[in-house]
């Protein structure tokens, strides 16, 4: 790999990390210092109608951006996820009271996630795409939640639902129809497309 196909995760995810490793990519990580609570908010008051997948790409191209600022050499791979319940926009909790909450309010329910990535160069978003997957939670017992968030623990809040779907999150849900790798953070199959490509993977 040459210098100029230097690549960079942006973004702190553990799932995103270890789905780029297991792949075999070579890349560093430099998470985007970026307000994402306020460029969500402000896309939310200028239009509420706005699609929570477009709400997605434009987090995950700002991200990157950010980063490519500071390393226009490199290629950046940014994503972000966004989960719509009835049209409502969740954010991560902040702690096992949120998480708590959130996965209150979605027992029982259908809701949506959105899984965006985009690959920055030069300053520019060369290529992005989004992913959505619709997932159903089952109506699981109050004593199973309490005993689910004391196994999971705060590790819970770094997903916008507050589960992990490649450990005991699979059993929150009775149905899932979606990509399996953009559910946990990136859309891998696309993205290594993208990267051969780009000659950032072998052909």
């Amino acid at each position: 790999m040459s210098e100029k196909h230097h690549v960079i995760l942006a973004s702190g995810s553990r799932a995103r990390y270890d789905l780029l490793k297991a792949a075999g990519i070579a890349f560093t990580v430099i998470p985007a210092n970026i307000d994402e609570a306020a460029i969500r908010d402000a896309l939310t008051v200028e239009n509420e109608a706005i699609d929570p997948a477009d709400v997605a790409e434009i987090l995950a191209r700002a991200k990157g951006e950010a980063v490519c600022a500071d390393n226009p050499d490199s290629l950046i791979i940014a994503a972000d996820q966004t989960l719509s319940l009835n049209g409502q926009l969740f954010s991560k909790p902040a702690n096992l009271d949120e998480a708590r909450d959130t996965l209150l309010r979605l027992r029982g329910q259908e809701h949506y996630l959105h899984t965006a990535v985009a690959i920055v160069e030069l300053g520019e978003v060369t290529w992005s795409q989004v992913e959505s997957a619709r997932m159903k939670m089952r109506r699981f017992s109050f004593g199973y939640l309490s005993e689910y968030l004391v196994r999971v623990g705060v590790d819970v809040c770094q997903s916008v639902g507050a589960y992990q779907l490649e450990g005991l999150g699979l059993q929150l849900f009775e149905e899932i129809e979606g990509d399996y790798f953009s559910i946990l953070g990136l859309p891998m199959l696309p993205l290594m497309s993208e990267l051969r490509q780009r000659g950032a993977l072998a052909d």
